[in-house]
């Protein structure tokens, strides 16, 4: 029997497919199944042209068989078979795919659909087997042939025996080497494991014959080993059910079946779209934060599946990262059993998805936050920062999306808001929204730079977490109304009686405040009145785009470029503090220097800030004491 080389190109191509292109060695079995199953498929469309056929799904099954001691894994199929020039033409010539030729001769009909018609997947066998024999009948012939192939160096074909319609792949399993082992892909649990895992929802029976234990005839004690044929897979999936017929308790369950994580989920969202994309989607979001979602090791992606076939078990081209949270699947028949992530990433279908799936991502969340609020500050407790990130991040190019989901926690309301409730209630001489930043609420409470603000019955929003004041630089206005920090040297409040004489007290005072800034060098920008003080003696203001708390977080950072903050002492000149100023100013210069490093140290505290010399700092309170 002589053999047959394949053509150049695809010696080449098998080459290639065997060392490179498909990164883990168990997808030679979703190939291997995907094809059998298209198999059946097309005994099916011939049945609804050809009325002496009748399709019986009863009669069709996949069979997934391990012999151990011959080291060959057998997959077992009652399609429709293929005749010799069938092997030849679909098995000699590597892409030459007979589905998707039967695909384009037949117009598919009934929501049935080829899964394999890029036609190399089939050569991801030889990935773990050194011989790959495939026999095979036809639907109506009366011959069957064997194919039969150790690699690029060809293949043979011969007439043989075979009772039955269909085909039977035998992969002779490599031997186990140094690197590499092979045994694995003769284990009962673990085909069952690869069965479960990419064609769980293949649409017929996966069967295999399954170890068990039951007493022995005849003994109380003693077991026996014994065989039992199961179906492995589960065939129809969730996602292609009706909404009407499903519970959430089958979503909660399909959630932890999936091991999406280990809490509940919050919410779920079943997309079915039938249009110029067709796709099925069940998307969750969870309710608690992984533990290792802030970290670098944590993974975006939804499970993405070609007609009930899995091929990526984490695609992270179908989310954005500020919905990095969500959990689910998608199922889509337009998507082929493509052999690379590179591919993939390049989809037209696959980016039309994803934009659809953002979309209906943003509007659960917005019905979440208006209809079921407790539920939405839940997630939000636990996924606010992410949505903040992602209005912060791309230079503010997704804040459209998100500025409308994010909230901050209000001084009026005592609770989180969002931004438009916020804009709703502001009163009409209000020109900016006023926000303030800090560790807690209860420190930014006892800000002094909040009283004006709060004098004048205006909304603070607390600022607690390091991307908050970010975010909010990107969004630079809501509803045509400016973001302004209760630090900012301007607050743009109209003066009243009592602010009026600013300007008056600046002048008079301006000897002594340049005397200060002196003394303070170039830890502060300026020394001034402040028009926003009522009780306390002192504070710092900012201005320029750096505020003191951003200062703070860049400060912190591994690449820290010692950016700072422009600060402004502000000094109250109704405070009895002052007073002692001033007079010092007149009749000793050095007591000057002593109470203008203790305002300033002070006016670092109350922001947070270190204190260059604490040492120096409670020496000076001796000196006050004494």
């Amino acid at each position: 029997m002589a053999k047959k080389e394949f053509k150049a190109e695809s010696k080449r191509l098998l080459e290639m497919m065997i060392n490179s292109i498909y990164s883990q060695r168990e997808v030679f079995l979703r190939e291997l199944i995907s094809n059998a199953s298209d198999a059946i498929d097309k005994i099916y469309y011939k049945a609804l042209t050809d009325d002496a056929l009748t399709f019986d799904k009863d009669s069709y099954y996949i069979k997934v068989s391990a012999d151990k001691e011959n080291r060959t894994l057998t997959i077992t199929d009652t399609g429709i078979g293929m005749s010799k020039e069938e092997l030849e033409t679909n098995l000699g010539t590597i892409a030459k795919s007979g589905s998707l030729a039967f695909k384009t001769e037949n117009e598919l009909k009934d929501g049935h659909d080829i899964i394999g018609q890029f036609g190399v997947g089939f050569y991801a066998a030889f990935m773990v087997a050194d011989v790959v024999t495939v026999i095979s009948k036809a639907l109506g012939s009366d011959e069957a042939y064997k194919w039969e192939s150790t690699g690029a160096d060809g293949y043979t074909i011969e007439a043989i025996e075979k009772d039955t319609v269909g085909s039977e792949i035998i992969l002779k399993i490599k031997e186990n080497t140094e690197d590499e082992s092979y045994d694995e892909f003769l284990e009962e649990y673990r085909l069952k494991a690869i069965i479960k895992k990419y064609s769980d929802f293949i649409r017929y029976p996966i069967k295999m014959d399954v170890s068990g234990q039951r007493p022995k005839e005849g003994s109380e004690n003693e077991l026996e080993e014994y065989k039992e044929e199961q179906t492995i897979n589960s065939m129809v999936p969730i996602w292609r059910k009706n909404k009407s017929e499903l519970t959430p308790e089958d979503y909660e369950k399909f959630y932890n079946e999936k091991h999406y994580g280990f809490d509940k989920p919050l919410k779920h969202i079943h997309i079915s779209v039938d249009g110029t994309i067709r796709y099925n989607a069940i998307l969750y979001i969870p309710e608690k934060t992984p533990f290792d979602y802030y970290s670098k090791e944590f993974e975006k992606g939804l499970e993405l599946y070609s007609n009930g076939v899995l091929i990526m078990n984490k695609c992270a081209d179908l989310l954005p990262d500020y919905f990095s949270f969500v959990k689910g699947m998608v199922d889509s028949e337009d998507l082929s059993l493509n052999i690379s992530r590179e591919m993939l990433q390049h989809d037209r279908q696959l980016k039309l998805i994803a934009k659809n799936i953002n979309k209906k991502i943003k509007n659960e969340l917005q019905s979440l936050l208006k209809n079921e609020r407790d539920k939405y500050e839940e997630f939000y407790k636990s996924f606010g920062r992410q949505l903040k990130y992602g209005v912060y991040s791309d230079f503010g190019s997704n804040k459209e999306v998100l500025q409308d989901l994010i909230m901050f926690y209000s001084s009026k309301e005592k609770k989180m808001v969002t931004l438009d409730e916020y804009v709703a209630r502001m009163p009409e001489d209000q020109k900016y929204i006023y926000y303030a930043t800090g560790e807690s609420y209860e420190r930014i409470e006892k800000l002094p730079q909040t009283e004006l603000v709060t004098d004048k019955g205006f909304e603070i929003l607390y600022f607690t977490e390091d991307i908050d004041e970010f975010a909010i630089k990107m969004i630079m206005t809501y509803k045509e109304k400016e973001f302004k920090s209760v630090s900012s040297g301007d607050l743009g409040i109209e003066a009243d009686d009592n602010e009026t004489s600013t300007s008056k007290e600046d002048s008079e005072n301006k000897e002594l405040f340049d005397y200060m800034k002196t003394i303070l060098g170039d830890k502060v920008k300026d020394v001034r009145v402040s028009k926003r003080l009522k009780t306390h003696p002192v504070c710092l203001a900012t201005e320029g785009e750096v505020t003191i708390e951003m200062e703070k977080i860049l400060s912190a950072m591994p690449d820290n470029q010692n950016i700072k903050a422009d600060k402004i002492l502000e000094i109250n000149v109704n405070h009895h503090v002052f007073q002692s100023l001033k007079d010092s100013f007149a009749n000793d210069k050095e007591k000057v220097s002593l109470y203008t490093n203790l305002l300033y140290n002070q006016a670092l505290l109350i922001e947070g800030l270190p204190i260059n010399d604490p040492v120096e700092f409670t020496n000076n309170i001796c000196k006050v004491m004494v």
